[in-house]
């Protein structure tokens, strides 16, 4: 980074605006941290999504099976922020940034800014496969998550009108593709619904004989967890009747269908993919390097290197730690980033420079596999089974935003857990004909 941005930029922004502008691009935790962290500073912040609510992502496989409201998981992004009074929140797709002239352009119109941070976060990623978006969807946002509980609860229906078993038993067969956190996740909550919550809704079809399989085209399950945990979830979501396929890569994804390897297919009722993420266009809008998951390279600052006063965060940055090592795209390592950036564009508006790089504090690794069952990698602790669930189920509940988010959310586990129910069992898409019953 530039070791002298806080001058440079003081100068020109008297040149412009005696209020230095911070125009944040991204709405999820990142975005917000930054913008929370400037709420003192003498600045006019606007913060620029292309959607108006911020989506808690980790918890976004329960609003896809139906145990979790939309509104559980997303709040507007104006009410997170209606108290700070030197925010604005617009909402507006980019569209690219002016580098030399320091402007966004977005569907809304163009925002010069002093700084800028990127803080858009990533996308699926089919890896050359994009055809593949149509049948298998992913889950990033409000609409995947309801787009696929739709899909989940439509082939119950399905199955219900059908009188062919061959029909009956491919339509109650779900795939769930990568074996990761969100796959463990959803392959295990797709077993309960399927177990516990449906069976005594329906009279032709038996939601308990459903068919749920997992695959991951690597060698083990969550290989960024010891493979011990691995071993540990893989038996966990065996127990609950998961089909678990590892070495297994995917090679063909058809309406109704997948293929598997060299020819198996396989006839299911909904797949969801859960295989992989790319970074947003950001690295093409700054005309920055990128990794291959087109993640911006930045400096230890999270400074955009030669642009003073630039900065990007969260999974559209490629950020490595003390060690070397990537650092995780996790809410907490956006929090920690946006927290850094913001903090950091302060002191260079009081005309200070930046003492110290950004430093990513490891706070450890959650999955939940199933009903009181889950892992929790903490430092210096391992906690499996009910208490890592327990652990697990009281940092979602932490992490989310808003004493009503956190009751709602608590008392609906609690719900579930005692009663076996999902109360969002509701299927919001076009009905299936123009008729009326």
């Amino acid at each position: 980074m530039d070791p002298r941005p806080a001058s440079a930029l003081k100068t020109r922004m008297a040149d412009r605006n005696p209020v230095p502008r911070v125009v944040i691009l991204g709405g999820g935790f990142g975005g917000l941290a930054a913008a929370r962290a400037l709420r003192k500073a003498p600045a006019e912040v606007t913060l620029v999504d292309r959607q108006n609510h911020h989506c808690f992502q980790p918890l976004l496989y329960q609003v896809a099976t139906a145990a979790l409201t939309p509104a559980d998981v997303a709040w507007p992004i104006r009410s997170v922020l209606r108290d700070q009074r030197n925010a604005r929140v617009l909402m507006a797709a980019v569209e690219t940034v002016d580098l030399e002239a320091r402007i966004v352009r977005t569907s809304g119109g163009d925002l010069p800014f002093d700084y800028l941070v990127v803080a858009t976060g990533a996308t699926h990623t089919y890896f050359g496969r994009d055809e593949w978006s149509a049948n298998a969807p992913g889950l990033k946002r409000v609409e995947d998550a309801t787009a696929i509980r739709n899909e989940i609860l439509m082939a119950y229906e399905r199955a219900e009108l059908s009188d062919d078993e061959a029909v009956r038993r491919a339509l109650t067969t779900f795939v769930v593709i990568g074996g990761g956190p969100t796959g463990v996740e959803m392959a295990g909550a797709i077993a309960d619904v399927a177990r516990n919550a449906l069976p005594p809704d329906f009279r032709r079809v038996d939601p308990r004989a459903s068919r749920v399989m997992l695959v991951e085209a690597g060698p083990r399950l969550l290989s960024a967890f010891p493979e011990a945990l691995s071993r540990y979830a893989e038996q966990a979501l065996r127990r609950m009747g998961i089909e678990v396929r590892t070495g297994a890569p995917v090679t063909a994804i058809e309406p109704g269908r997948i293929v598997i390897g060299e020819g198996e297919a396989v006839a299911a009722g909904a797949v969801i993919w859960a295989a992989g993420v790319k970074a947003s266009p950001a690295a093409a809008w700054l005309d920055a390097e990128a990794d291959r998951a087109g993640r911006v390279k930045v400096d230890p600052n999270l400074g955009l290197p030669g642009r003073p006063g630039i900065y990007v965060i969260g999974d559209v940055a490629a950020v490595v730690d003390e060690a070397g090592r990537p650092v995780p795209g996790v809410a907490p390592a956006a929090k920690q980033m946006g927290d850094y950036v913001g903090k950091a564009i302060a002191v260079q508006i009081k005309g200070r420079a930046v003492a110290n790089g950004f430093r990513y504090r490891h706070q450890g690794d959650l999955a939940t596999i199933g009903r009181k069952v889950a892992i929790a990698r903490l430092p210096g602790v391992t906690l499996t089974g009910l208490a890592g669930w327990l652990f697990w189920s009281v940092a979602h509940v932490y992490f989310l935003i808003g004493a009503r988010s956190r009751i709602a959310v608590a008392f609906s586990w609690l719900w579930d857990y005692v009663t076996f129910g999902r109360r969002s069992r509701l299927i919001t898409a076009a009905a299936p004909s123009e008729s009326s019953a």
